[in-house]
């Protein structure tokens, strides 16, 4: 679990490094560069550099880009959003979290979005405990991202984690609850709700990497590490 525990520690140090990084004029490409610097200076790898061929060290998906936008030239600007999504391993153990970040001055109803997902990560985690069924998880945040009137991404879960990146189960953000494997003390979840200002539909742009909401509306994404603990739940990637 120490392990486990150091992973999380370093990818949520890391997203503080990388959101203090993130205002107006600023690439992608530099983001991912602040993030990359970080992780090696701290004896860590980037989980994601390389995995099933993808070029970056993070992801960063701006406004309409759910996930896995690649970082490069693209500049942020005003009234934008970022998704910051952060993988490390460290002594052989992956670490996973994802923030969503305004950049500049951001408008009320994207705000709204922003606080509503991150709200709904909370509302998820609440319900990884012993004895609870996988689809407690899914089903509490597909309520409360509907009750707001957000699109609840189907097609990208959250997912175990441990000695590799994607481990058993999956775990969707939206589903019925009672449904699904029983939740026991020792397992680690990465959950990580994808909430979109308009429909849940998604498509993936030429670069087979970028998945962006098919009506161009913003999405915003958080994820968090959380180790289920017979007293509860243990947020590995707490900033």
């Amino acid at each position: 679990m120490n392990y486990l525990r150091d992973a999380g520690k370093l990818v949520a140090q890391t997203l503080n490094e990388v959101e203090k990084a993130v205002k107006p004029e600023v690439s992608t490409k530099k983001l991912d560069q602040v993030a990359v610097n970080y992780i090696k200076q701290r004896g860590g790898i980037p989980a994601f550099k390389g995995y099933n061929g993808f070029p970056g060290n993070i992801c960063t998906s701006i406004n309409e880009e759910v996930v896995h936008g690649i970082p490069g030239v693209k500049k942020l600007k005003s009234g934008d959003n970022i998704s910051i999504d952060i993988g490390v391993i460290i002594n052989g153990y992956y670490g996973d979290a994802a923030i969503t970040v305004p950049v500049g001055d951001v408008d009320e109803e994207m705000r709204r979005l922003l606080k509503v997902t991150e709200e709904s990560l909370y509302i998820g985690i609440e319900q990884a405990v012993p004895g609870n069924r996988l689809g407690d998880i899914s089903n509490s945040i597909q309520v409360y991202a509907e009750k707001h009137g957000y699109g609840v991404v189907r097609d990208y879960v959250g997912h175990g984690i441990g000695r590799s990146m994607h481990e058993a189960p999956q775990i969707p953000n939206f589903g019925r609850p009672g449904r699904g494997p029983r939740l026991k003390s020792g397992m680690t979840l990465a959950i990580e709700p994808m909430l979109n200002m308009g429909t849940y539909q998604v498509k993936t742009l030429g670069d087979n990497w970028t998945v962006v909401t098919t009506d161009n509306k913003p999405s915003a994404h958080f994820e968090h590490t959380v180790a289920i603990t017979e007293n509860g739940q243990e947020i590995l990637t707490k900033r």
